[in-house]
């Protein structure tokens, strides 16, 4: 009996390119997870700030919000396959800087401040390569499957992101304890050359825009527009957006791990891997029992219960409570993270991906650095486990606002609307 690419859950991935697009997204969160993680550690080390880790965030997010329309709009003129090499090369190159920067050698002959800097100053480099490769990679996915597996698409997508990021995360520690800070570049960079393989096996793909040469400020504000008078579209990144951005414990992690918890390196890597394994989870499951059906209560439900547990994970002094509460956020956030690839991908013109990925990147992309500063300047402010628990307070609040003030939100359904495309 043939199954229908409706009902298979395995429909997107008999695509061979879709299969080296899995590969490269692969290779590209597991070395940007892995590289973050490794400043994250090592700035902490040096400072032992709650603000310096805020401000590894910011650094990030600055370049990111700025670059990110003009981004989009050069994605939709242009060949994505292009622009992705030169995403990774500029990846690769910052990875190498990183390695000389935290080379005995050269780190002998630099002030700690100096090294500070010189971290910031490349994560902020490291911004304006994401602020391309979101959009680009968003266009490019849109371009190698057909329409109707785009929900299938997006679910394994997703799922290959957060499995990246898990691993990534948990190897993160590991390599850390293993070979060092500057060992564990030179493993991030081979993941980079990895990546380059996988997309040179998918063939350049055409440029889906009638509007070849117009005004970018006309272009910017055709975007601008899509999205804000796209209802389903502007709530699905608002309460990502507002998820990420208050629940953002996961920044702290490096405080919890040195000195509420005690765990080290390796427990480090525990706790910053658990929130992708769980999603990972439910997002494996998603590929075999869709979430479109009643979206927009499964989505609020989703968040709320998300903060729930960033809340739990905050007043924990126990490891393992610790990892659960992590892991069970992630649950939550694979739902969310699911429902919104397959909103966006169904409700995006092939013309727009690139501008309407730009505006995800800014709302819910960019929540995370702004999150990460959120979390250490109410950290510094009011402590550590207080910013956390606050956090995870206002997600409540803003999820049950959500709930009671829109109720066409309420009612949202992707399966009619995937049935009536």
């Amino acid at each position: 009996m043939k199954v229908s690419p409706v009902n298979d859950p395995y429909a997107a991935l008999r695509n061979t390119q879709f299969q080296y697009f899995l590969t490269l997204r692969f290779f590209m969160v597991f070395a940007w997870s892995m590289q973050f993680i490794v400043i994250e550690w090592q700035v902490y080390s040096l400072t032992k700030d709650p603000l310096s880790l805020g401000l590894i965030g910011l650094m990030e997010v600055i370049p990111a919000i700025g670059m990110a329309l003009f981004a989009g709009h050069i994605v939709d003129q242009n060949e994505k396959k292009s622009i992705l090499y030169r995403c990774i090369l500029g990846f690769s190159a910052i990875t190498l800087a990183l390695f000389l920067l935290t080379w005995e050698i050269v780190a002998q002959q630099l002030s700690a401040r100096t090294i500070l800097y010189g971290f910031y100053a490349l994560v902020f480099v490291g911004g304006i390569v994401r602020a391309f490769i979101g959009p680009s990679l968003f266009s490019f996915l849109g371009s190698i499957v057909p329409k109707n597996l785009y929900s299938n698409a997006a679910t394994w997508s997703s799922s290959v992101w957060q499995m990246a990021f898990f691993l990534g995360s948990a190897v993160a520690g590991i390599v850390i304890n293993w070979i060092g800070v500057n060992g564990s570049m030179i493993f991030i960079f081979s993941c980079s050359v990895m990546a380059l393989w996988a997309l040179s096996k998918i063939p350049k793909q055409p440029v889906l825009n009638a509007k070849i040469g117009e005004p970018i400020f006309q272009s910017l504000r055709e975007g601008l527009l899509f999205v804000f008078q796209n209802k389903t579209i502007l709530g699905a990144l608002s309460l990502d957006m507002v998820a990420v951005l208050f629940g953002g414990a996961v920044s702290l992690l490096p405080i919890f791990a040195q000195d509420i918890l005690q765990v080290g390196p390796t427990g480090f890597g525990m706790l910053r891997a658990a929130p992708a394994v769980g999603a990972f989870v439910t997002m494996l499951i998603a590929a075999y029992i869709p979430l479109n059906r009643k979206a927009g209560m499964k989505l609020l439900g989703a968040i709320f219960a998300f903060g729930l547990c960033i809340i739990v994970f905050g007043l924990s002094t126990i490891f393992w409570v610790s990892v659960v509460a992590l892991f069970l956020s992630g649950a939550f956030d694979g739902i969310s993270v699911v429902l919104r690839h397959t909103i966006l991908q169904l409700h995006t013109p092939d013309s727009m991906r690139g501008r309407v990925s730009a505006v995800n990147s800014i709302f819910v992309g960019s929540s995370n650095e702004l999150g990460a500063f959120e979390s250490g300047f109410t950290a510094r402010l009011m402590g550590t486990v207080p910013a956390v628990v606050f956090g995870g307070c206002m997600t409540l609040l803003i999820v049950g606002g959500t709930a009671i003030f829109s109720p066409s939100f309420r009612s949202l359904d992707l399966e009619k609307e995937a049935a009536e495309n």
